[in-house]
């Protein structure tokens, strides 16, 4: 079976959830070539390109580990090659993700700091710096901030987490999650001084779930070199060992490369800044959707606005939960669910990855659609706001 549905459905499914993304037919076509053999010199050569390729979209110079895992994975990955049992790391409560990575943290016996925010603004630079100032012994090792964050369509500015982190002269690392906003939003690894880069397959990179990501810096590196938290599958020694010379040091998701290869070809044949270009163009279409049916985005800071996806508030009184379902019953289209303390609250349309201007106004056209049928009050016209923008933004 092709696609499991519960009833036959006319038309191609939206899939229009912030990750996994729409698979691109070219993607789709090169995971279809034959699997090749893992340890034979045509692999060797192909892991090789491959490894040099992907550092353009990370904008680095230094190592990418790719692990057949989930970006969970490349979150434990970026903690266990670079801390030790009991160190203290400062995170920022910026969502749901955010809050699972806390988690993670102190399941690996890691000391993690919080930083509260309301889930609608990326993290607060300013508590950061003053946490770090007043950390006059250094015993925080790390500061872990998402870059995007997916429950909530809000995304930090790690330009200025860097600028804090240095005005406090605090060695710590800085480890960033880019899972829903590599490919999509603007990221620059050297630049920013950043760590560890944590990123995977279903979003910006346009691929089925399955490979993660750690972009690693040699200050992280040396990090390694001292860290005692236990680690075997994700350790970074052997990968950057085996991958010196294109190949990996256990089974690799070979037919997953084989479209990460196209993708990566995608993203760099169109321009990363014309991507990223696409991105807030789609973003900003979708919010003045938003704003005119009368609803607040979820982001509550401009600055902070994300160009991957975009969280609505419902009114009061009104089920995000229903209003999905409502949706994909009537409309063949998938919405995000709200996360945490956001279930039922809000609904996340995705706008990332392999997307145009007319699966935009397909997806905008579904939710008000869905809005009506479900008898949420709302001002009509949604669409025609965003189209008039992108008429007027081409």
């Amino acid at each position: 079976m092709a696609y499991f549905q519960s009833k036959p459905v006319a038309g191609r499914h939206f899939l229009q959830i912030p990750g996994p993304t729409n698979v691109p037919d070219r993607v789709l076509r090169a995971m279809d070539n034959p699997t090749m053999d893992h340890r034979g010199p045509d692999f060797g050569l192909f892991g090789k390109a491959l490894l040099e390729k992907i550092r353009h979209v990370f904008k680095t110079t230094s190592h990418v580990v790719i692990y057949p895992a989930s970006g969970t994975g490349a979150w434990e990955a970026a903690l266990t090659n670079t801390l030790s049992p009991g160190d203290r790391v400062l995170m920022c409560e910026t969502g749901w993700f955010a809050h699972l990575w806390h988690e993670m943290a102190g399941r690996l016996g890691i000391v993690a700091d919080f930083v509260k925010t309301d889930w609608r603004r990326g993290a607060d630079v300013a508590q950061i710096e003053q946490r770090l100032r007043e950390d006059k012994a250094h015993a925080i090792k790390a500061v872990c901030v998402v870059h995007n964050e997916t429950s909530t369509g809000c995304t930090s500015r790690i330009d200025e987490v860097r600028r804090a982190m240095d005005a406090a002269g605090h060695p710590a690392l800085l480890l960033v999650d880019t899972i829903s906003s590599l490919g999509s939003i603007d990221y620059r690894h050297d630049e920013w001084g950043v760590d560890v880069t944590v990123a995977g397959s279903q979003k910006g990179l346009m691929l089925p779930p399955g490979l993660s990501f750690n972009a690693v810096s040699a200050k992280a590196l040396k990090a390694s070199e001292t860290a005692r938290l236990p680690r075997s599958f994700w350790d970074w020694k052997p990968m950057l060992a085996a991958n010196a010379t294109g190949y990996f040091p256990y089974t690799p998701a070979t037919n997953l490369l084989y479209g990460l290869d196209a993708a990566v070809d995608m993203l760099l044949e169109e321009g990363l800044d014309n991507v990223f270009a696409r991105h807030d163009r789609h973003a900003e279409a979708t919010r003045r959707a938003v704003r005119h049916w009368g609803f607040e985005i979820q982001c509550a800071e401009p600055r902070h606005y994300s160009s991957s996806l975009t969280a609505v508030r419902l009114p009061e009184g009104h089920s995000a939960n229903a209003l999905r379902a409502t949706i994909l019953e009537r409309h063949n289209m998938s919405l995000g669910n709200g996360l945490g303390q956001l279930n039922d609250r809000v609904f996340r349309i995705g706008h990332l990855g392999d997307f145009g201007d007319l699966q935009l106004i397909g997806t905008l056209g579904g939710v008000e659609m869905g809005l009506r049928a479900a008898g949420v009050p709302h001002q009509p016209g949604g669409v025609q706001a965003a189209m008039d923008y992108l008429s007027g933004n081409a």
